[in-house]
């Protein structure tokens, strides 16, 4: 198999595994990857059936009473042990969100709510668990329901998701009839029921506590923190909230044990993870692979390269739409997992890869991201409402150049007064995306304004 050179030796990395060589000139070959027998969506493309006859043949539902049986304790702290971080975006710790349930509510009902609303531009990795894989996510919310002592578990997914809902909804019904949810759910003693709520199309209906009031029924704007959902959260009760990819890989971690899925990647950095890379690249593509793999790799392996070679790369938004972009030379070495983007002033973000080659107009690219997060803001908090307005209407200019170059640090300025001044992380994403872009691509900015003024001058002469 022809081997692939990738990045030099860091050696704040874990050791290397049994399939890593360190060659003559200190750079690592990989001779394989992630390894079939260790993935957690086995169905991720659908080559597969993905009704529940055929979801039981590849270990879903295996033994989900044992687990359930061995109590709430013993589920978070193997979800603790496995380190795994909520893959929506935020990268907070599950087991130890988890773990803020556990403060007694006598008589209080307790729900979990499945964050499957994906309206990120870029993001499309829990659309292929909720059509490919969905009872693997439905036997997941009952572990977790379980660890949680949750009544019920509201699945809210994105109104687009048509297909995706369809599918859930026969799965559900299929569990229902099979007996694994519902009354006394896999003959555990435990009873926990799943509903699905479809969303009405907004993106910030994906922030926890707007999705919670969507689901009561309200207009879906955020609530202030605190209360926190874990005291105060859906209909005023004890909520948890996770993303779909996190509360599916659950049933892996419980039936491996949270040591094997703590192997991969690096420490505070765990697990297998679900990958988008879109744009300018030859395969698109959704992939699973582990943790702390060199961003490089996951896109001349798995999606085929950069379309025109990867000197043709300009920038790469490495985490979803609301991740500040990095350009080529900090892509060629960066590691796509929380700590390694962090370091390069970037995010992790959801882990979808969007390519961008010098054929693009970077420019525009980050106008058209700030039309979105302009369109989007729910207008509740005024720095979101007025700043993403304004900030959106400067990048009009910019596309063009019609600009003077003090408006760049104007415009940077303006970011950093919508930043963190907002009830919800909405208006943060967009002030990153600006606040990246001016770090990386200013003297893309300066040339365009100095040459549409030349060009006006001409014209007036």
């Amino acid at each position: 198999m022809a081997q692939i050179l990738f990045r030099k030796w860091n050696p704040i990395l874990k050791p290397l595994k049994s399939h890593q060589i360190v060659n003559c000139y200190g750079f690592i070959n990989i001779r394989t990857f992630l390894s079939d027998n260790d993935r957690l969506f086995t169905n991720l493309y659908g080559r597969y059936d993905w009704r529940l006859k055929e979801a039981m043949k590849r270990g879903i539902w295996y033994k989900t009473k044992e687990i359930i049986l061995k109590g709430p304790e013993w589920i978070i702290n193997e979800v603790k042990l496995s380190g795994i971080r909520g893959r929506g975006g935020a990268g907070f710790p599950a087991g130890l969100k988890w773990s803020f349930m556990q403060t007694p509510t006598p008589g209080v009902p307790r729900y979990l709510v499945v964050n499957g609303d994906e309206g990120e531009p870029g993001t499309c990795k829990d659309r292929e668990i909720l059509r490919h894989e969905p009872h693997l996510l439905l036997e997941g919310a009952l572990i977790a329901g379980s660890a949680l002592g949750a009544n019920a578990a509201y699945i809210y997914i994105r109104g687009e998701f048509y297909n995706e809902a369809m599918n859930l909804q026969v799965a559900i019904a299929e569990a229902y009839q099979a007996g694994l949810l519902g009354c006394n759910a896999c003959n555990s003693g435990y009873n926990f029921d799943i509903f699905v709520h479809r969303g009405a199309g907004a993106y910030i209906c994906g922030e926890e506590t707007a999705l919670m009031e969507s689901i009561e029924g309200k207009q879906g704007k955020p609530r202030l923190k605190p209360p926190f959902p874990a005291g105060i959260g859906l209909f005023g009760c004890p909520t948890t909230v996770n993303n779909v990819e996190t509360i599916s890989s659950t049933p892996v971690i419980c039936r491996r044990g949270g040591n094997w899925f703590a192997s991969f990647g690096r420490k505070q950095n765990t697990g297998t993870k679900l990958y988008n890379i879109s744009g300018q690249v030859e395969k698109p593509c959704t992939v699973e692979e582990e943790m702390s793999i060199p961003m490089k790799v996951l896109i001349e392996k798995h999606a085929g390269g950069v379309v025109g070679g990867w000197n043709n790369l300009l920038a790469v938004i490495p985490g979803g739409a609301s991740t500040p972009l990095i350009p080529k030379s900090v892509a060629e070495n960066v590691i796509m997992d929380y700590d390694g983007l962090i370091e390069v002033k970037s995010s992790f973000g959801t882990g979808a890869i969007t390519v961008i080659t010098k054929q693009q107009d970077v420019v525009k690219a980050v106008e058209i991201l700030l039309r979105f997060f302009a369109h989007e803001s729910c207008g509740q908090c005024t720095p979101c409402r007025e700043g993403l307005s304004w900030s959106h209407k400067i990048m009009q200019r910019f596309v063009i150049g019609n600009a003077k170059l003090s408006e760049i640090d104007m415009l940077f300025e303006l970011s950093k007064q919508y930043e963190n001044h907002t009830i919800c992380a909405l208006a943060d994403g967009a002030a990153w995306a600006v606040q990246g872009f001016i770090r990386h691509f200013r003297g893309e900015l300066v040339s365009r304004m100095k040459r549409h003024h030349k060009q006006s001058a001409r014209c007036e002469d």
